[in-house]
């Protein structure tokens, strides 16, 4: 595909698309949007932010130079155009595959990748963290590019708040993407920024302040006093806004999609010797119609027909059904409410958003936050659900444990992709929760396998008072259990002197194992955290016992009955498969189940042997 396009089989650097004219760039543009377009469409990944910003991208590697000028977009999925200009287009086919190039900036991957941006609003720390590391090194700016609902992330306006008012070349490029920025008010602003916008001007700006600088003795001071003036006039038509409240020179806002227009800015920018915020104006899923009408829709996409789009049918996942079950439950209890950390649609609450308004509560990339506000809430009278992937509920490790368990808070926590995710990669993986959350006391974990149980726990624990964590994978269930799960844990016997334990997803990969293998009975723990007396009755009973755990070993559940058995007395075997100091990479959930040994096939093998 890369030999067909004109401009971009011949790029294979960012200093490649210095040379081009504007009828080149342009023309670059298209081809970038067309191969992120045909690789996304058969791999899946982020669509519609990454459309968004090829001009920007373009413009930023025509004004910087990586990877001595750090360039890092936060949310990270920003950055497919980044990945075809940085030498990475004859393995952009592999994104998001097994052994392919990551969907967020990797630096394993790429010089040009200086950090880690799966998650989001750590650029602005990053960048000033590299560019003070440089400043008193080898030199070069560093540049974060934040947008995507990044910038309602609390991290970034601690960045900012440390980085303002500081010298230096630091430079944030805020991405918006119709984010909820102020607008200007009244008819001398908006003139003034008409004018501060044309081309012309920067033009005239650029230069005067080259030509007094130029000047021996003088020119820095008349330089500096000239500009001084205009900054407190645009102070008294504009007002501050936060950025120029908190230190930084504020330019923009300009449109995303004009790389010439970006350029003199992005020029502009690197002349100053303070922190400097670009705002650039972007419509998400720029070029490709569907994605352009719908963004939300075309964020992050499984495969799909790009003739004909996205198919509108959907098969019901863990997320729909949780989503569900609490519309279910707010009809009937006033005190149901739901919170998500801008994950709407992806935690199945599009449904509550719309029918409770007054009880739901989306309170932007801000799971700190999330966490306190359901203790507040839960503290207040209300029964608050908080529903949060795995992988970003990490960030609320603090609030849960001091806002919520000290106090016994009974917030309830839906945490979705548990396990393992598949194709976001190592960023993304729900692996890490459970050992995470059963250091903390108070906190009671269940961890369904079925629909049906899903819905039950989210019922049952609507009415009891303690801090509850119910985790789920992402994707539909595997139907292939009809008795009754109820209780701390659910014994499938044969009775055998071998036992499989396991919990979540892969109870449903052992019931299938249990079909082949003699004398082995199958525990499932509903309740997975804190571990009863009765089920390490239970298990002392065994002279085998195989723990398969869809989880990061080190303080698994697997470690903790582990070490109880150990203190009762038991002396048989003991063995456990679970995900062993490594972060999983990109692939299938069902290659990456394979390759822990947490498919049924391996339960067979390393049961039966």
């Amino acid at each position: 595909m890369i030999l067909e396009y004109k401009i971009l089989r011949d790029v294979n650097s960012p200093d490649d698309i210095k040379k081009l004219n504007s009828d080149e760039i342009s023309l670059l543009c298209d081809e970038l949007r067309n191969e992120i377009i045909d690789v996304v469409s058969k791999n899946g990944g982020h669509l519609a932010s990454s459309l968004g910003a090829v001009e920007l991208t373009v413009a930023l590697h025509r004004v910087f130079s990586s990877p001595k000028d750090a360039i890092i977009f936060d949310v990270g999925h920003q950055s497919y155009a980044h990945k075809l200009l940085t030498g990475r287009k004859e393995s952009f086919v592999t994104l998001r595959q097994e052994n392919g190039i990551s969907g967020f900036m990797r630096p394993a991957e790429s010089e040009h990748d200086p950090f880690v941006t799966g998650h989001s609003s750590n650029s602005i720390s990053a960048a000033y963290g590299i560019y003070k590391a440089k400043s008193m090194l080898d030199g070069g700016s560093a540049i974060a590019v934040i947008g995507d609902g990044a910038m309602t992330g609390g991290m970034a306006y601690e960045a900012l708040n440390n980085a303002g008012a500081k010298k230096g070349n630091f430079i944030v490029v805020l991405n918006d993407n119709k984010m909820s920025i102020s607008r200007n008010v009244g008819a001398m602003p908006r003139a003034f920024t008409k004018m501060r916008n044309r081309k012309g001007y920067h033009k005239m700006k650029f230069a005067i302040s080259t030509f007094l600088l130029k000047i021996p003795l003088i020119g820095k001071p008349v330089h500096n006093f000239i500009f001084s003036i205009k900054e407190l006039f645009k102070r008294i038509v504009y007002k501050n806004n936060i950025f120029t409240s908190l230190g930084f020179n504020y330019l923009g806002p300009v449109s995303g999609h004009d790389i010439e227009a970006m350029e003199q800015l992005f020029t502009i920018a690197k002349s100053y010797n303070r922190p400097t915020l670009v705002h650039v104006v972007t419509t998400k899923g720029k070029g490709y119609a569907y994605a352009e009408n719908s963004p939300k829709d075309y964020h992050g996409v499984s495969s799909f027909d790009i003739d004909k789009g996205k198919d509108s049918v959907s098969i019901k996942t863990y997320s729909d059904i949780a989503g569900e079950t609490l519309c279910e439950l707010a009809a009937s209890n006033k005190k149901i409410c739901a919170i998500t950390a801008a994950m709407t649609e992806g935690t199945g609450l599009k449904a509550f958003a719309s029918k409770y308004k007054s009880r739901f509560f989306d309170v932007g990339i801000a799971e700190q936050h999330a966490v306190t506000f359901a203790a507040g809430l839960a503290s207040g009278g209300m029964v608050p659900y908080f529903a949060v992937y795995s992988t970003f509920l990490q960030r609320g490790y603090d609030q849960i444990l001091h806002d919520a368990a000290i106090a016994n808070v009974p917030i309830k926590l839906l945490v979705d992709r548990a396990g393992i995710v598949g194709d976001d990669g190592e960023s993304h993986q729900g692996v890490f929760d459970v050992a995470y959350l059963s250091t903390i006391p108070n906190v009671n974990i269940y961890s369904p396998c079925y629909y049906n149980e899903l819905k039950r726990l989210i019922t049952e624990t609507s009415t009891k008072k303690e801090l509850s964590v119910i985790r789920y994978p992402r994707g539909c269930e595997n139907k292939n259990f009809d008795g009754e799960i109820s209780g701390d844990c659910t014994v499938l016997s044969h009775n055998g002197d071998k036992a499989i334990i396991t919990y979540g997803r892969i109870f449903s990969n052992a019931v299938e194992a249990q079909k082949s293998l003699e004398n082995t009975d199958v525990i499932k723990l509903n309740r997975i955290y804190p571990i009863g007396e009765e089920v390490i009755n239970l298990l002392s009973r065994y002279k085998e016992i195989y723990f398969f755990e869809e989880g990061i070993l080190s303080g698994g559940i697997a470690e903790h009955i582990a070490c109880r058995l150990l203190k009762k007395g038991f002396d048989g075997k003991y063995c456990v498969n679970a995900i062993n100091d490594e972060f999983v990479g990109a692939s299938t959930i069902q290659s990456a189940l394979k390759k822990y040994k947490l498919d049924t096939e391996s339960m067979i093998e390393i049961v039966g042997k």
